[in-house]
């Protein structure tokens, strides 16, 4: 196995793990309910890495990506209504990072917001037109790591560790600081949405299939997929327990992305800042370029239109339409002044929602034996997907009515 393949999963991981929405997220369920969300970082990370192993290894066998699985597994009307639905996901999802990757610009550089919005989305425009997939993956994966300053940052904090290891158990909040049951619903929900971010799939097996992977590279896969994203629930955790040692009952609501590296400036200093901002730039940036190009992919892939980075846009023009679309339609709405954490909540629990229908088809395949051969599911991998499909689906069902009933989480 070549050790550069890892980036894929690097990518993917940190941009999907720990894009805007996770960043917020996290820190912000740190300070509401201290260490009792680790729990959902664990089964989150564990549904993730059996969802991107699935998807490496049908997309390997099949040679098929998501997307013309589901073309091919639904019904068209449902199909297309699903198309539909991600590329809104998309949407939402691209504009916070944009948006993201222009705040954390402003704090690194200063300069006026809307500048800042036209720089990153140029260079992220810059970055995967003239870049090719594997220069883009180690780019942002690398520098994305500098993120590994929030574990540090955990640990300088000293937390209680007895009760650090008591939020990797479900439990109730029964903590009189914390918000009532409904509101601890909605992070649980929306916390194991941001980890399972359907784009974050989508941009891995295609990924895969770009770099010719074949059955022989099954090591590739399962590595990609369970380093890359064992990596991103590390970070998940480190951010959770920083937001809580931090912000815990001092009834201080980090609703800001700026907040969010306050906890390792805390304990690190500026120097912790620095290396904390550089991270979530390319986090963030990182996460933008996968959910434009996964929206691509899902356009061409679904409609049997060719696809791909290797290929030049005359070549490819849906493909490249579907991406740099809607890049500029992000940008054009993240201009309108909306704030980015705001979106995120959007994006966020109407993904969970679409979650069930992409999500299906794969396991539907994965378990297929005359498809498969002796690459579909063993026993105990199908009896996981089982669960985290009914995980899923209960998620879905009840995000909307948690977002709702808890005004996005405020109570």
């Amino acid at each position: 196995m070549n050790p550069l393949d890892l980036f894929l999963g690097i990518m993917s991981a940190i941009g999907g793990n720990v894009d805007m929405g996770q960043l917020v997220f996290t820190i912000e369920g740190g300070a509401q309910f201290g260490y009792m969300l680790l729990w959902v970082a664990v089964v989150g990370s564990a549904g993730i890495i059996l969802f991107a192993e699935m998807s490496g290894r049908v997309a390997v066998v099949t040679k098929k990506p998501a997307f013309a699985l589901m073309r091919d597994e639904l019904a068209r009307p449902l199909g297309l209504a699903v198309l539909a639905a991600s590329a809104g996901v998309n949407l939402l999802t691209c504009t916070a990072n944009i948006g993201g990757a222009a705040l954390v610009l402003q704090l690194l550089f200063g300069g006026e917001e809307r500048l800042m919005m036209l720089v990153a989305a140029g260079l992220l425009l810059a970055a995967l037109l003239f870049l090719k997939l594997e220069p883009i993956e180690r780019i942002f994966g690398l520098l994305g790591l500098a993120l590994v300053v929030f574990c540090f940052s955990a640990v300088a904090a000293s937390p209680d560790w007895t009760r650090v290891g008591s939020g990797f158990i479900p439990q109730l909040p029964s903590d009189a600081r914390m918000p009532g049951l409904a509101v601890y619903a909605y992070y649980v929900v929306g916390l194991f949405s941001a980890i399972l971010m359907p784009y974050e799939v989508h941009f891995y097996s295609s990924g895969a299939l770009e770099q010719g992977w074949t059955p022989k590279q099954m090591a590739s896969n399962f590595s990609n997929s369970v380093v890359g994203f064992t990596l991103g629930g590390v970070l998940t955790v480190a951010l959770i327990v920083s937001g809580a040692a931090a912000f815990f009952g001092r009834s201080i609501d980090p609703h800001l992305l700026g907040t969010t590296a306050l906890p390792v400036a805390l304990q690190l200093g500026a120097k912790g800042l620095l290396l904390a901002l550089v991270g979530m730039l390319f986090a963030v940036g990182g996460a933008a370029a996968e959910t434009a190009l996964a929206n691509g992919y899902a356009i061409a892939q679904y409609f049997g239109r060719p696809w791909g980075e290797g290929r030049k846009p005359r070549q490819a023009p849906v493909f490249y339409a579907g991406w740099i679309g809607l890049v500029l339609a992000s940008l054009a709405i993240a201009l309108t002044g909306v704030a980015p954490v705001e979106v995120v909540d959007y994006s966020v629990l109407f993904a969970v929602v679409v979650l069930p229908f992409t999500y299906w088809p794969l396991l539907a395949v994965a378990r297929d034996r005359s498809k498969m051969g002796e690459h579909a599911n063993g026993p105990i991998v199908d009896a996981f997907g089982w669960i985290f499909l009914a995980l899923i689906t209960a998620c879905a069902l009840a995000a909307i009515p948690l977002m709702i009933a808890t005004h996005m989480g405020r109570g």
